[in-house]
């Protein structure tokens, strides 16, 4: 399967730094970059144009889709997509937005500093005024200190449950033979199972999982990482699901809050402030450390590209 976009520089910037963990030593004549990540190989060329091949290539061209819409609203060229399959929300049940729904969102994944962090929210439909009243979004669009106001409250009054590898416990895994992608399942399954727990006899109307791989890809990391038991009853999936229920909104949030807490915290150990993404700053800021005798296991996921660039400017 494959799937091709006509982006902007903006965008394809995005996606640059996105991938940054997952890049490719050498691309194809013509591309700025290639990046693998588990089943979907992602190619930038000059021209504008990036191919997306393989499994998750929909699941992967959608996301930057979505991207660009956002920001063809602030006077971006519009993107042309071409297939465009699997759309956000439309395999959700209609009144969706209404029901009793637990919902799971991670971030992290594309940091080279810091934890994964994964945390699932119960909103009942009788808190969904309460939740909204919050000004709740996905925690992207919001500042810190909003986050920072907001996540108490939804801790003080919504089950909830939080995963939060941090680096050392990820590269632990990932060195294991774990790829982020199994990781993520097993987390958002956890976080889950543990809310469905907390709320027990309590039952949801649903589940919904902000989508970073196919539902079928999902349960067969779960099914084969077998040591915890999968939900999979009444279990959606969607792209940009804090559009489409305030479960997976508030997770946004309390996920965002957590990993605010644990880059401070790492970052006052590193003694200098670690930043969130994997650009160039994280290279120079990474090799400072190195540099200083401090242990990059201890702080950063050191599978990304980021480190090797680190290591060349220690050297250098």
């Amino acid at each position: 399967m494959q799937s091709v976009l006509s982006l902007s520089k903006a965008t394809i910037k995005k996606c640059q730094d996105y991938y940054a963990g997952h890049m490719k030593e050498s691309a194809p004549a013509g591309a700025l970059f290639q990046a693998q990540t588990n089943e979907t190989t992602i190619t930038a060329y000059h021209s504008g144009k990036v191919l997306f091949q393989g499994k998750n290539a929909n699941l992967e061209s959608n996301r930057w889709a979505d991207q660009q819409l956002d920001l063809s609203k602030k006077g971006e060229k519009r993107v042309k997509v071409r297939p465009q399959q699997n759309q956000p929300g439309q395999n959700l049940p209609a009144g969706f937005q209404n029901w009793s729904v637990i919902g799971s969102d991670e971030v992290g994944a594309g940091a080279y500093f810091g934890p994964l962090t994964t945390a699932a929210v119960y909103v009942p439909q009788e808190q969904s005024a309460w939740v909204k009243s919050l000004g709740i979004a996905d925690s992207k669009t919001l500042t810190d200190e909003k986050i920072k106001a907001m996540a108490p409250q939804i801790i003080e009054r919504l089950p909830h449950h939080v995963v939060n590898l941090m680096p050392d416990k990820y590269n632990q895994l990932q060195q294991s033979g774990q790829n982020v992608v199994a990781m993520k399942a097993l987390s958002h399954n956890f976080v889950l199972a543990t809310v469905l727990g907390k709320i027990s006899p309590t039952k949801p109307d649903g589940f919904l999982i902000d989508q970073f791989v196919t539902p079928n890809s999902y349960f067969r990391y779960l099914k084969k990482n077998h040591q915890q038991p999968i939900v999979e009853n009444q279990v959606y999936f969607t792209t940009k699901g804090e559009r489409y229920h305030l479960a997976v909104a508030a997770a946004s949030i309390l996920a965002r809050y957590v990993e605010l807490i644990s880059m401070a915290e790492l970052s006052q150990e590193a003694g200098i402030h670690l930043p969130i993404g994997a650009g160039k700053e994280a290279d120079r800021v990474a090799s400072r450390l190195i540099k200083e005798g401090k242990d990059l296991n201890h702080f950063a996921k050191v599978h990304f590209a980021n480190t090797k660039k680190a290591e060349k400017l220690a050297r250098g």
